[in-house]
């Protein structure tokens, strides 16, 4: 029989943050697969955990994870650690998850701390629906299309940083979406958090002069539902409403059906656009 996958969160910062069960999934298993072995050997030796550590991470995740399943197929149980939080959210698990699962080996998670989560419950915005894009893209191409995305979610948003790309990163977002209102997370769970409740304009000024420290997480208020729906009719407006109409007909949706959706789109009566239709006509 094949072994079992462990994905097993560790600390964003703080060490008391590290579950009963984690340290015990780690004393037990054959091997660690670690992000940063270096890092990770401080995490170990801190829990008296002595098991064998292999370094997993972006530049070997490909090859890495052939070896590391091949072990799994065995009958060896792994577990993966990351440098912080939940492996597979913005580092190479991914890939080895995908690749056990192929395998058909049992995988199951060991839930720790997770940095965009922690940052959304305590940022004073909206927490019911969530858009997360870690890292912005380098690729200035797929960056524009991810901001374009972004344009008009309503959903808050969260974005993983680095101190020295903060304010970059929040110009970028700023030029793309227009004033909102953010917070910018710093340092989680450490004993100098910070939480900064702003808006983009005064966010970018603050840490002009204020060189930001530690990893970041920017929370992002959504578009508003009124701000879209206004945009919306504002557009249907260049309309005349039989073009408008026209439209909903060239899509092969029915005359009867196309003027309820016009009068939705338009915030009018059916009347209206009947009226409308008729004089066009």
């Amino acid at each position: 029989m094949s072994g079992t996958l462990y994905l097993v969160g560790t600390p964003i910062g703080n060490l008391e943050d590290m579950t009963f069960r984690a340290v015990r999934v780690l004393k037990e298993v054959d091997m660690i697969a670690a992000e940063d072995t270096r890092n990770s050997i401080k995490l170990l030796n801190h829990f008296e955990i002595t098991t064998p550590m292999t370094s997993y991470h972006e530049f070997n995740k490909y090859d890495k994870a052939k070896t590391l399943v091949e072990m799994l197929l065995s009958g060896k149980n792994v577990a993966v650690i990351t440098d912080a939080g939940m492996p597979g959210i913005s580092d190479p698990g991914e890939e080895l998850v995908k690749q056990a699962h192929e395998a058909g080996i049992n995988v199951t998670g060991v839930p720790g701390a997770t940095a965009f989560t922690d940052a959304l419950v305590i940022s004073g915005l909206p927490t019911r629906r969530l858009s997360f894009e870690a890292f912005l893209p380098h690729d200035k191409k797929e960056r524009t299309f991810i901001l374009d995305e972004l344009k008009n979610d309503t959903r808050t948003i969260c974005i993983y940083e680095a101190p020295h790309r903060l304010v970059k990163t929040l110009e970028l977002l700023y030029g793309a979406l227009g004033e909102r209102r953010i917070s910018v997370c710093r340092e989680l769970t450490k004993k100098h958090e910070t939480i900064f409740q702003s808006t983009f304009s005064e966010a970018i000024a603050y840490y002009k002069e204020n060189a930001p420290k530690g990893e970041c997480v920017i929370v992002v208020e959504g578009k508003g539902v009124d701000e879209l729906i206004d945009e919306a009719r504002s557009e249907w407006d260049r309309l005349t409403i039989p073009e408008h109409l026209d439209i909903y007909l060239q899509k092969g949706i029915d005359k009867k059906e196309a003027m309820k959706l016009v009068a939705k789109d338009r915030g009018i009566s059916k009347r209206d656009v009947y009226q409308a239709v008729m004089i066009g006509d």
